[in-house]
């Protein structure tokens, strides 16, 4: 029977991880439909990035509340891994408490991660109570409604669940080691699950072993249920903050990158020994599709975590405007998604003819005034403004859609080398009468 179990256990753990990694896979396939990028500069200042913004959480703590109980969460979440470490080991080879031969360490470690979980439970209701009772006003905008609210509801839920059914194991394990049962060696310290015991001290040893056994297949089953609902979830930032706080873009906030192609074209106007006359013309000005965009936009898109604070830093949302920055990043997740299983159905070289402006409209990209409230407000270092400035790119130079105001300006830019209705030689007129 034992090797039954083991071999169960196994088959089990296996296939989650296939099915795991056949997602990753696909997600990491998606991010790369996007432009290749060069970024390996400033290794070191990537590095300070990743674990000072990733790591560190130094941007979550600007909201002290929300930043405070995301830092139990997220604590819980890598340090409570440990105890499954230990849960991993005894499935493969039949033990119980592996690491108990650690002796007071392992006392204290036990100890801690129940407190840990013990808090986890405790955020994960107030994160619910803040969503629902509270309802603080950025999770209940347009975007958020019907999978994206649910997702974050299930991802809390099922942190509650799983942080319940570990401490109901140890109170049970416990039980088990005061009754020197087989098997269940006398180790932990449960300042939490000791509490709990009263639920169990009435039943047999025997159904004991039966509850123990209940609750700690539970316990692992959902840890590998959740291991591969993460990939379809907001939730997958746990895993991509990292890379894409490293990839981060270096420069400047106000800095914008200019297309090269154009810059070339005003040297030949203006400075035709500044310009290289091979330059080929582009073949596109500016973002179509996901495929126009730099692969680290992607990343991004797939790294959001949807809480809004880039929505509720952004001025012209604030002012009633269409625009969303979350918006901005759900969508081209989205897309990049639907694109992928397009290719997946019909070939790697087939595009379905649809366009990321498909999902977002020019009143939206229009209404962005390129502050960067939203990437200084994101906590893992989003940039949903490279994705709206180069989709504006796109519909001014491919489509001419733009404001009135914009194309005069543009004319008279193209005509008199300035914004305003003067021909050069007309533009000193004003300081004669100085």
């Amino acid at each position: 029977m034992q090797y039954l179990s083991q071999l169960i256990f196994v088959i089990v753990l296996v296939v989650a991880i296939y099915f795991f990694i056949n997602k990753i896979k696909t997600i990491r396939r998606n991010i790369f439909f996007g432009r290749d990028q060069e970024l390996f500069d400033n290794k070191t200042q990537r590095w300070k990035n990743m674990l000072r913004v990733a790591l560190g959480q130094s941007k979550m703590v600007v909201r002290p509340v929300a930043g405070f109980f995301h830092i139990v969460i997220y604590v819980g979440f890598v340090l409570i891994n440990i105890e499954v470490l230990e849960i991993l080991i005894d499935g493969v080879f039949g033990t119980h408490r592996v690491l108990s031969f650690l002796g007071p360490i392992y006392n204290l470690a036990i100890g801690f991660f129940e407190i840990l979980a013990a808090l986890v439970f405790l955020a994960c209701i107030i994160f619910l109570t803040r969503r629902f009772i509270t309802r603080i006003p950025r999770f209940h905008s347009a975007e958020m409604k019907g999978w994206a609210t649910a997702d974050a509801t299930y991802i809390l839920i099922i942190e509650m669940i799983l942080m319940a059914a570990l401490l109901k194991m140890n109170a049970v394990d416990q039980l088990l080691q005061s009754r020197s049962a087989d098997h269940y060696v006398v180790a932990g310290s449960f300042p939490i699950s000791q509490y709990l015991t009263v639920l169990f001290t009435g039943f047999d040893t025997s159904i004991l072993v039966i509850f123990e056994r209940v609750f700690w297949w539970f316990h692992i089953l959902g840890i590998l249920f959740f291991l591969n609902y993460v990939p379809y979830s907001k939730h997958l930032h746990i895993f991509l903050a990292f890379p894409n706080t490293w990839y981060a873009r270096l420069k400047p906030a106000g800095e914008f990158d200019n297309m090269p192609e154009i810059t070339n074209e005003v040297n030949l106007m203006l400075d035709p020994s500044k310009a290289d006359p091979t330059m080929p013309p582009p073949e596109k000005f500016g973002v179509n599709d996901v495929t126009d965009l730099n692969w680290t936009s992607i990343l991004g898109a797939y790294s959001c975590t949807e809480c809004g604070r880039c929505t509720s830093s952004c001025p012209a949302n604030i002012t009633g405007k269409k625009l969303s920055p979350r918006k901005i990043m759900m969508d081209t997740r989205d897309r990049a998604e639907e694109l992928g299983k397009a290719k997946d159905k019909n070939g790697k070289e087939f595009h379905d003819g649809k366009s990321l402006h498909d999902y977002i409209s020019q009143e939206e990209l229009l209404a962005c005034t390129t502050c960067n409230a939203c990437v200084e407000a994101c906590p893992i270092n989003i940039n949903p403004l490279e994705i709206i400035y180069q989709m504006r790119q796109y519909q001014t130079l491919e489509k001419s859609a733009m404001p009135n105001e914009w194309a005069l300006m543009n004319s008279n830019i193209e005509n008199n080398q300035a914004p305003w209705q003067f021909s050069p030689s007309d533009r000193a007129n004003w300081t004669k009468e100085i």
